[in-house]
């Protein structure tokens, strides 16, 4: 043998053992490493249910539709254009952009990429008995001497879950969404996203020509559910206050309303409606405005609704009682304002319940006034009171978006501000605050920070209750029980704004609103916000009702009108669904005028 072949013969067994038994391993660890692959196990997204356990948000089972785009390379695939042939394919299924598709198919060095989320059985469904025909018509062709091409051999599936609403649009400002990411993206889905969603766990196994090797060794991270929430919503009373509203607000052509039902002893939410709302579970045609949670989120003058924290103060503060007598002319000058009521009258006599009955803004103005010496002091008192109820303070939920209404200190108060905020103009609010004021004097003066929250449920099925509101007293019991009595002649005495919340067999008290509106567009008053407030029964306070229609254009526009029917049909349905007994007793009665002299 000549010594240059004895060298070749050399080299090439020194390399063949290079290969067995010194790069065998490294070989092996890189053709591992491209079989292996990791699959995302989706956590179940904890439920938001109704007080009851009823279903507000759940999720059912979906599919994430993923790839491996080596498969899709000339070399794995046998086409030359497999990704565009796969996403012409897959595009119509999925509803992903084509192009969008072709991009992510042709990233050659990674072994997986995800081109749609959260799909339904259906959907992988058409893929995989799409994929079934391509693989049969691959095989004849082999058969036949072809290349046998299946452009969707590296379409694959994760197991993964699909957030659907039941009900559709009810209660939706309050339980919101989740995003296209899968986060919460308004409302409760937002503020307990962490909760609900859970941690994904993590499946590491091998795969060969897109098919898992079942002989092959596989590690697992199990996911961990995420938590349900139970919200204090009533889902029937929630129901019929959305309805009321809706039916109104489109009569009325209103750019919105609000209705919240609370239960005045334990603060909870009973209902929370908006209109319009939204669905969703199809967030396609859903006005970006209507999002949110207006009855939140909104900040807007209440009106005559708030003359009720003004009565409470004078109250409160000894400066008169409700046969105190108040001579109401039908002009009243303060600083540089001429003021006038919602109507021309005569002179009135009325007592302190009667400004109240026939809600006087000037008679309004006359009582605060007596809360101190000066105007200045006055402002001071009225001021204290307002923020005792509430006013320009968080409302205790911590929802995402809500506003704490303004009202700026005494101080800042312009010259009319001094006299319109006793009568619920010059400052703002939100519906879940105006709620609350009624709800803090029908509670014996006692404010309960509202709450959503029931409570929630671990993995385990332990159910955590919520932490106790917060408590704060803002007048006395007496003052309260004054009030109410008061209230009670608003909607029960004849000369009273508020006949329209009468329920038969029940003692209500109730206070209505008609208010300019800031127009939040073009910053100036323009409409106006009509607005209906009360709680029954009257004598065992049980439950509070709140409404609010921003600008209607279409037929009344005053509170009573509008707003009135609506507290009534809610506060009718919320009696009965909670087992409320009718009221054995007689409101007493006050007067609402005096005869000079007397």
């Amino acid at each position: 043998m000549s010594l240059g072949l004895t060298l070749v013969m050399l080299a090439f067994v020194v390399r063949l053992l290079q290969v067995q038994a010194v790069d065998a391993s490294a070989y092996a660890a890189k053709a591992d490493k491209n079989r292996s692959f990791t699959q995302t196990i989706t956590a179940e997204r904890g439920e938001i249910t109704d007080r009851a356990g009823t279903a507000l948000a759940t999720s059912v089972d979906a599919y994430n539709i993923v790839a491996d785009p080596q498969m899709f390379t000339p070399a794995s695939s046998k086409a030359p254009d497999a990704p565009e042939q796969a996403a012409a394919l897959l595009a119509p299924i999925i509803g992903v952009d084509a192009s969008t598709i072709v991009k992510k198919l042709k990233t050659p060095k990674s072994r997986y990429t995800m081109l749609a989320t959260r799909q339904t059985p259906q959907v992988w469904n058409q893929i995989k008995d799409l994929k079934g025909v391509l693989a049969q018509k691959a095989g004849k062709d082999e058969a036949a001497g072809g290349k046998g091409v299946n452009v969707l051999a590296g379409v694959l599936q994760e197991p993964s879950t699909k957030r659907v609403y039941p009900n559709g649009d009810l209660a939706a400002g309050i339980v919101g969404y989740v995003n296209a990411a899968g986060h919460g993206g308004g409302g409760v889905e937002s503020m307990f996203d962490k909760e609900l969603a859970g941690e994904d766990g993590q499946l590491m196994y091998t795969q060969s020509g897109g098919r898992r090797v079942p002989t092959a060794s596989s590690r697992e991270k199990p996911a961990v559910p995420g938590s349900d929430i139970e919200l204090t919503i009533d889902r029937d009373i929630q129901w019929a206050a959305q309805q009321a509203i809706s039916e109104q607000v489109d009569t009325s052509k209103a750019d919105r309303g609000y209705v919240v039902v609370q239960n005045t002893r334990t603060g909870e939410v009973l209902a929370m409606a908006n209109a319009p709302g939204f669905d969703p579970n199809d967030l396609s045609d859903a006005d970006s405005a209507a999002l949110g949670n207006a009855a939140l989120q909104d900040a807007y003058e209440p009106g005559s609704t708030a003359k009720v924290m003004s009565m409470a103060a004078v109250i409160e503060q000894k400066a008169a009682t409700p046969t105190t007598h108040v001579v109401v002319p039908n002009t009243l000058h303060r600083g540089d304002r001429v003021f006038h009521d919602d109507i021309d009258h005569p002179t009135w006599n009325l007592t302190l319940n009667g400004v109240l009955a026939k809600s006087s803004n000037i008679g309004t103005i006359l009582a605060t006034g007596q809360l101190g010496k000066t105007q200045k002091q006055a402002n001071q008192v009225l001021y204290s009171y307002l923020n005792k109820f509430g006013i320009g303070r968080p409302t205790g939920l911590g929802f995402p978006g809500e506003t704490q209404g303004i009202l700026a200190k005494p101080q800042k108060w312009s010259t009319s501000q001094q006299y319109t905020i006793p009568f619920g103009q010059g400052l703002s609010l939100n519906a879940m605050q105006a709620a609350s004021v009624y709800s803090t004097v029908a509670n014996g003066g006692v404010r309960v920070a509202p709450t959503l929250i029931r409570g929630t449920k671990g993995p385990d099925g332990r159910f955590t209750p919520a932490p106790a509101p917060k408590k704060s007293r803002v007048v006395s019991e007496k003052t309260a029980k004054t009030v109410s009595t008061m209230l009670e002649s608003v909607v029960g005495d004849v000369e009273g704004t508020g006949t329209a919340g009468k329920i038969p067999g029940y003692r209500i008290a109730g206070k209505t609103g008609t208010a300019n509106r800031v127009d939040p567009a073009l910053g100036v008053y323009k409409g106006y916000t009509a607005s209906f407030a009360g709680f029954a029964p009257a004598d065992d306070p049980q439950i509070t009702v709140y409404c609010a229609i921003q600008n209607p254009v279409s037929g009344p526009y005053f509170g009573g009108s509008i707003c009135g029917p609506i507290y009534k049909k809610v506060m009718e349905f919320a009696l009965k669904t909670l087992q409320v007994a009718p009221t054995g007793s007689k409101p007493p009665k006050l007067p609402v005028t005096f005869k000079p002299g007397e």
